[in-house]
């Protein structure tokens, strides 16, 4: 795992070619193999909820591709992940899917299951469309998989109306957050959103890679133990400010977004993709703000936070596959980016389109500059076989906070069995 720093800013503005990526009204794009690609491609998603905002930009990409998406969606992650899968095993591989990136993406890569994309990349970035940083996270063996479907930082969200209530101000240090945190406690307010699914590990990743960052990445190597004391020491911090009863209750079935809204927790963690949720909710920027969480070790001089990617990929041997790799292309535009930001709302990976929520536009600027630093989001930088079972027992850890030790050690015995494995 690579600390990157200032990953939005680092793409450098380049000539722009005269044949644009995104072509004239009408005109069909062209494949590496030189084939006309344009039509309905079918897309899968495991983000349900996104399908009104993707195929929103149906529109767009058939005046500027003749190309449209038809997408099927799914809620639950497991079952997305075994569809997809068994779908390489068929003639109907899906032109277009969403993945993740890490080993994830790199077991598809191994397999040879999903088809080639470097001749998008270093298009993309000629054109000053996307960075070098952010193409590392997609390249294997010199060559770049997939394209990416979005960034994201794991940031705070809070609501403005409970901030003001008791009279506190955006956190910028570690004690001030956990002033704020127990003021709210005191005034009968939970300060944080918990849940035992899924989502169970953003608070760990901070905890870790603010405290040390080379501990976060010798976890994702293998060179530090879940049961190393330093780990240890860092989830007692966690089990501390689940006794003072600083979490929400992890088994509650409501929305998060709901949730926030009508101030069940004055805080969340989430993806900057969150405030899309928000709006969903009947939320605006109004009601809600965001704020990066504060280094718990004040002394490594940047603010470390989590960047989530989250890759757009064609199985290599899609009937689709041509269509699929055309869409891709024009997906890293600046055009695309601009109207997915409308669409969807969030940072964007390519710094030339335009971020239409004034507040990410200002906290990506923001991040992007000095004094913070990035580290990849747990998900995609642990093996996937660690990350399922460190998912169950922080979601165990949640439900029924106590000694960090049991819940440590069976995560550990799954890092046991894969290094031994990586040989």
């Amino acid at each position: 795992m690579t600390i990157r720093r200032k990953l939005a800013a680092s793409a450098t503005a380049a000539v722009i070619a005269v044949a644009a990526l995104t072509g004239c009204s009408g005109q069909s794009t062209t494949t590496p193999s030189g084939e006309a690609a344009t039509g309905t491609l079918n897309f899968y998603t495991d983000k349900a909820a996104w399908k009104p905002d993707f195929e929103s930009l149906n529109k767009t990409s058939s005046e500027a591709v003749d190309i449209t998406l038809k997408t099927t969606g799914y809620s639950d992650a497991n079952q997305y992940d075994a569809f997809i899968k068994q779908a390489f095993r068929t003639n109907k591989s899906p032109g277009l899917f969403t993945w993740h990136t890490g080993d994830s993406l790199k077991q598809l890569v191994d397999e040879g299951l999903v088809a080639e994309t470097t001749d998008i990349w270093t298009e993309a970035v000629a054109q000053g469309w996307v960075s070098e940083d952010l193409r590392k996270s997609y390249t294997f063996d010199g060559k770049q998989y997939c394209v990416p479907m979005n960034i994201a930082y794991w940031i705070m969200f809070y609501n403005k109306a409970e901030f003001a209530k008791n009279d506190i101000q955006v956190p910028t240090t570690w004690d001030e957050l956990n002033a704020a945190a127990q003021k709210l406690k005191d005034a009968g307010v939970t300060p944080y959103y918990q849940t035992s699914n899924l989502f169970t590990f953003q608070w760990f990743q901070h905890l870790v890679a603010s405290s040390d960052p080379e501990l976060y990445s010798g976890l994702a190597t293998g060179k530090v133990k879940y049961t190393d004391p330093a780990i240890v020491k860092i989830m007692d911090i966690w089990l501390d400010e689940q006794k003072k009863g600083w979490f929400s209750d992890a088994g509650s079935t409501t929305d998060p977004a709901v949730g926030l809204k009508q101030g069940d927790y004055a805080m969340i963690n989430f993806g900057t993709f969150f405030a899309g949720n928000l709006s969903g909710a009947g939320m605006t920027p109004d009601d809600y703000g965001m704020f990066a969480i504060p280094a718990v070790n004040a002394s490594l001089g940047t603010t470390p936070v989590a960047v989530e990617s989250g890759p757009i990929c064609t199985a290599e041997n899609s009937p689709q596959r041509d269509l699929g790799l055309a869409y891709a292309k024009w997906w890293m535009s600046a055009d695309a980016q601009t109207a997915w930001n409308a669409a969807h709302g969030d940072v964007a990976f390519n710094p030339k389109a335009k971020v239409s929520d004034p507040a990410l536009a200002e906290l990506g600027t923001k991040i992007a500059g000095d004094g913070f630093s990035l580290y990849d989001r747990f998900f995609e930088a642990m093996p996937t076989e660690i990350v399922t079972t460190a998912i169950e027992q922080f979601g165990a850890f949640n439900a029924n906070p106590g000694d960090p030790m049991p819940f440590l050690e069976k995560i550990q015995a799954t890092a046991d069995k894969y290094w031994a494995e990586q040989g």
